[in-house]
C-alpha cells in the first residue's frame, strides 16, 4: 500500500470537514427554485487580462485560449501536464521536475534534458509574478480562477521576455464576503486529493485568503528490485494572501506560497534497443549477455523496470510577493515586487537499467530569484497604452555527483581490453561537479493602441532588454579509492577511467543588449467579427553551458561552445475572432510563422560525463501552422468544443547537429572516410550530422481537443439543480522524442478519452465520478536514448485508466 502522507491526511480531513458542514449562513435559507433556462442564450464574453487590463477575449487581437476554474477541476486539469490535453498548441514533456519542457508551437525549451544556462521561451506568470524555474509547471494548481495560454511572443506588455507565448494563471483574490470552497477526490491507484480555501475580512480595510492542495497517488511503475511503485504523486500547496485597501484608490496585497513535491520518481522502461555503429560486442544486446542481464520485461506496457539507484524527485518552490495597485485618474499604477526560491533534490538512475553502471546521477540545486516590475496602463477615448520596467536578479547554485558502480567495467570498456574484467577500475569512480550561475535582466517595454476609428486600431509595441549572465563549473575526478584525477595520467588504468569522466573548470560570462517591437493592425469587419495581422520582432536571451562542456577529439572540452548566442525571432501571425448565433456561438482562426535563427538547442554526445547534455546554436528553425478553436452552447442544457492545431515545425539549417544514435558509436569518420550506412556496427561514424529539413522534436503536426457536456434540471438529496454528462478527448499525432531525429525514438500518436457524470446544486454542491483514459490507450510521453550510443531506448508511459469520484462545495 503507497502511504498517504501525514500533510495530506491532515488536509484531507480538513477538506471532509468543510465538505459536509453546511455553511451557517445557508441554515437560514429557504431553497429557492431556479427558472428553466434552457433556452435562454448565452455568450462567451470571457474576461481575460492578458494585455494588463480587463477585456473581452474576443475583442483583442490576440491567439489566446482560456479555461476557467470549473472546466479545470472537472476535467482534472490540475497542473500543465493536464492541461495540454485543453490546449492543443501546448506541449509538455517532464522526465522530472527539472528536466520539464512547456512549448507552445513547437517552441520554448529545448526538448531533452535541461540547462540552467538558458531561458525559457514560455513564460509562466501567477498573479503578475514571473515564475523562471519551468519545474513550478509540475505543481498542483492552487485556487485557480482562470488560466490563459497566450500564443506568439510576449515582450512588450510583461516584464520577462518570451518568444514562444506566456501560461498567465490568476488566483482568487482575498474578499471582504465570507467565503470559501472545499473539494475531495478519490480514485484508483490510491489516488487522493484534496483542496480547501477560505476568504474573509479581517477588518473594515483588510481581507485575507488561505488556500491548501495536496494530492497522493501510488505510482503506475513497479519496480521489481526495490519493490517499489514509482512515479506516484506527492504534492503539497499552501498559499495565503493578505489584501490590504490602504484607501479607496489603492489596493496593496502580501502574498505568501510553498508548494512541496516528495514522491517516488522518476524512472523509465526499458521499450527498445537499436543497432548503432558501435561494434557488435559493444551493443546493449552484447553488453547484457555478458553479465546475465534481461531486462524485466521487453513489454513497455506491463509497467515494470529493474532500476537498481534510489529514485527521487525532492522539489520546494516557495516564495513571497507584495502587489500594490494604485488608481490614478484614466490610469493604473501597478509595482509588483517578488522573491521565489527553489531547492532540487534529486536522485536518479541514468543507465535506465538494473545493472549497477551509473550507481549515483544527482544534481541538487538551489534558486533565489528576485523581481520587480513597475507598470502604468492608461485607458483613454482614442488611446490605450502600458509602459513599464522589469528587473530580473537570479542565483543558482548546484552540487552533482555522477559515480559509476561495479557493473561499469564490463560495460564500458572494450571487451578486448583486460582492464573490462576488473570491476575496480571504474567501481566508485565519481565525478563531483559545482556550478553557479548569476543572471541579471533589465528591460523598458510599452505598447500603444490607437483606436484610429471605431473599427480600426494600431498597436505597436517595444523592448530594450539588457541581460548579464556568469557561470562557473568544475568537475572534479575521483577513483574509488579517492585518488583525484589530474586528467593528465597516462597509464592504462587512469585513461579507462579518464574515457568516463574527464576533469573540467570553465567559466562563461556574456553580457547583451537587445531593442525588440511588434506591430498588431486590428479591424473590425462585422459586429463581432475581429480580424488582425502581427509582426514581431522577438529574441531569447544569451545562454551559457552550465553542465560541463563537450570535447573534442582528443578528449579537451571546447571553450567556443561556452557561451551560446541569442536567439532572433521574426513572428508573422494573422487571425480572424468571431461570435455568431446571437453569441451563441464562437468561432477563432490564426495563422503564423515563426522563424527563428541561431536557434538555441539541447544537443547530447553520448558521453557520460556531459549526461545533462549542452547547449549550442542550430542555424535557422522555423514553425508555422493554423489553429481553430469553436465553442458552441445552444441552450443552457447543452455545450461544445472543438480546438485544433496544425503545426509544421522543423530545423531549416543544422548542419553539425549531433548524430542520432544509429549513426553514432563508431570511428569517427577522419579526411576521405566515408560514414557507414545508419546501424552499421563496427561502422564509420559522422562526425556531426546535418538535419536541415527534419522535424523539430516533441512537435506533433496535428493536435486536437474536443468535447461536450449536457444537463438536464432535477433534485437530489432536497436540493435543487441539474444532473450532467461530460466528454474530453484529446489527439495527438506522432512526433520524435530525440533532438535529432531517429527512427529508433519516433513517439506514436495517441488519443485520450474522458467522462464524467455527476449533479451540481444551484447552491454550490457538486458531486462527480469520472473516468481519464477510458479506453486504456497505451501511450508514451517521450523516449529517452541510454548514454553511451549502446542501442538502448528507454521510455515513459503515459498513465493508464484511472477512475475516481469528486465531491466539492462552494460557499
Amino acid at each position: 500500500m503507497y502511504p498517504f502522507s501525514i500533510r495530506s491526511a491532515l488536509l484531507l480531513g480538513a477538506g471532509l470537514t468543510a465538505l459536509f458542514s453546511t455553511p451557517l449562513a445557508a441554515q437560514d435559507e429557504a431553497p429557492t427554485e431556479a427558472p428553466d433556462s434552457a433556452e435562454e442564450p448565452q455568450s462567451y464574453d470571457i474576461m481575460v487580462t492578458a494585455r494588463r487590463r480587463s477585456e473581452s477575449a474576443q475583442d483583442i487581437p490576440l491567439a489566446v485560449s482560456v479555461i476557467d476554474a470549473r472546466q479545470l477541476d472537472e476535467t482534472g486539469a490540475f497542473n500543465v501536464n493536464r492541461l495540454q490535453q485543453l490546449a492543443p498548441t501546448l506541449q509538455f514533456y517532464s522526465s522530472n521536475p527539472r528536466n520539464t519542457a512547456v512549448n507552445i508551437r513547437g517552441l520554448g525549451v529545448p526538448f531533452g534534458l535541461t540547462s540552467d544556462g538558458f531561458e525559457q521561451g514560455v513564460g509562466i506568470y501567477v498573479d503578475d509574478v514571473y515564475y523562471s524555474r519551468v519545474a513550478s509547471a509540475t505543481f498542483d494548481f492552487l485556487d485557480v480562477a482562470q488560466i490563459e495560454v497566450l500564443r506568439g511572443p510576449q515582450g512588450t506588455l510583461y516584464g520577462k521576455n518570451t518568444t514562444a507565448g506566456a501560461i498567465n494563471i490568476t488566483t482568487n483574490q482575498p474578499s471582504f464576503d465570507f467565503e470559501g470552497r472545499a473539494e475531495v477526490s478519490l480514485g484508483n491507484f490510491e489516488f487522493r486529493q484534496a483542496r480547501l480555501a477560505i476568504s474573509g475580512p479581517l477588518s473594515d480595510r483588510v481581507a485575507a485568503r488561505v488556500a491548501f492542495s495536496g494530492t497522493s497517488r501510488r505510482g503506475t511503475i513497479r519496480n521489481v528490485t526495490t519493490g517499489q511503485d514509482i512515479q506516484s504523486l506527492d504534492n503539497l500547496g499552501l498559499r495565503t494572501q493578505v489584501l490590504w485597501e490602504a484607501a479607496d484608490n489603492l489596493k496593496i496585497t502580501l502574498v505568501g506560497d510553498y508548494n512541496k513535491q516528495d514522491a517516488d520518481c522518476c524512472g523509465s522502461v526499458f521499450v527498445r534497443t537499436g543497432t548503432t555503429q558501435r561494434p557488435l560486442n559493444r551493443q546493449f544486446a552484447a553488453l547484457a549477455d555478458a553479465q546475465n542481464y534481461a531486462p524485466p520485461s521487453t513489454n513497455p506496457f506491463d509497467r515494470v523496470t529493474d532500476l537498481d539507484s534510489r529514485l527521487n524527485a525532492g522539489n520546494v518552490i516557495a516564495g513571497a510577493a507584495l502587489r500594490a495597485v494604485w488608481d490614478i485618474g484614466p490610469g493604473t499604477f501597478t509595482s509588483v515586487t517578488a522573491w521565489r526560491y527553489w531547492d532540487w533534490k534529486p536522485e536518479n538512475d541514468r543507465d535506465f537499467t538494473g545493472l549497477p553502471i551509473v550507481s549515483l546521477s544527482q544534481n541538487p540545486s538551489q534558486q533565489n530569484q528576485y523581481t520587480q516590475e513597475f507598470r502604468y496602463a492608461y485607458s483613454g477615448d482614442k488611446f490605450d497604452f502600458v509602459v513599464g520596467a522589469f528587473a530580473f536578479d537570479q542565483r543558482i547554485d548546484t552540487q552533482g555527483t555522477e559515480a559509476q558502480g561495479l557493473a561499469a567495467s564490463r560495460w564500458n570498456i572494450a571487451p578486448n581490453n583486460p582492464l573490462s574484467l576488473d570491476p575496480t577500475v571504474l567501481n566508485g569512480l565519481t565525478a563531483r561537479n559545482t556550478q553557479s550561475l548569476e543572471s541579471t535582466s533589465l528591460a523598458l517595454f510599452g505598447q500603444l493602441s490607437w483606436k484610429v476609428s471605431d473599427a480600426f486600431t494600431i498597436q505597436p509595441g517595444a523592448r530594450l532588454n539588457y541581460d548579464k549572465k556568469s557561470g562557473f563549473y568544475q568537475r572534479r575526478v575521483f577513483t574509488g579509492t579517492g585518488t583525484e584525477l589530474t586528467g593528465r595520467e597516462t597509464d592504462a588504468r587512469s585513461r579507462a577511467q579518464l574515457a568516463i569522466f574527464q576533469p573540467q573548470v570553465s567559466a562563461p560570462e556574456d553580457t547583451d543588449w537587445n531593442l525588440t517591437y511588434d506591430l498588431t493592425l486590428s479591424y473590425e469587419v462585422a459586429p463581432d467579427v475581429l480580424a488582425y495581422g502581427t509582426y514581431a520582432k522577438s529574441f531569447k536571451t544569451i545562454g551559457i553551458n552550465q553542465n560541463g562542456l563537450p570535447t573534442d577529439a582528443s578528449g579537451q572540452p571546447i571553450a567556443a561552445a561556452g557561451t551560446i548566442r541569442p536567439e532572433n525571432v521574426d513572428h508573422f501571425e494573422v487571425g480572424l475572432k468571431s461570435q455568431f448565433w446571437d453569441r451563441r456561438a464562437t468561432l477563432n482562426l490564426a495563422a503564423f510563422r515563426t522563424d527563428i535563427r541561431d536557434y538555441q538547442a539541447t544537443v547530447i554526445n553520448g558521453e557520460f560525463g556531459v549526461l545533462r547534455g549542452f547547449l549550442a546554436n542550430a542555424g535557422k528553425v522555423r514553425s508555422q501552422g493554423i489553429e481553430a478553436d469553436f465553442a458552441i452552447r445552444p441552450s443552457q442544457r447543452f455545450t461544445a468544443y472543438t480546438n485544433a492545431a496544425y503545426t509544421d515545425a522543423k530545423y531549416v539549417r543544422f548542419t553539425d547537429a549531433p548524430c542520432p544514435p544509429e549513426l553514432a558509436g563508431g570511428t569517427i569518420a577522419g579526411p576521405g572516410q566515408t560514414p557507414s550506412a545508419p546501424g552499421t556496427p563496427g561502422g564509420i561514424s559522422p562526425a556531426n550530422c546535418d538535419i536541415s529539413g527534419q522535424r523539430l522534436p516533441g512537435v506533433s503536426k496535428w493536435a486536437f481537443s474536443f468535447g461536450a457536456e449536457g444537463n438536464l434540471p432535477t433534485e437530489f438529496l432536497g436540493k435543487p439543480g441539474e444532473v450532467y454528462l461530460g466528454y474530453d478527448g484529446s489527439y495527438r499525432s506522432g512526433f520524435s522524442s530525440n533532438p535529432s531525429p531517429s527512427a529508433f525514438t519516433n513517439v506514436e500518436g495517441y488519443h485520450l478519452s474522458n467522462f464524467r457524470v455527476g449533479f451540481r446544486s444551484d447552491d454550490g454542491l457538486n458531486l462527480f465520478a469520472w473516468v481519464r483514459n477510458a479506453f486504456d490507450e497505451n501511450y508514451f510521453e517521450q523516449f529517452v536514448v541510454g548514454p553511451g550510443n549502446t542501442g538502448l531506448i528507454a521510455g515513459l508511459p503515459g498513465d493508464p485508466r484511472t477512475w475516481g469520484a469528486t465531491a466539492s462545495i462552494t460557499f
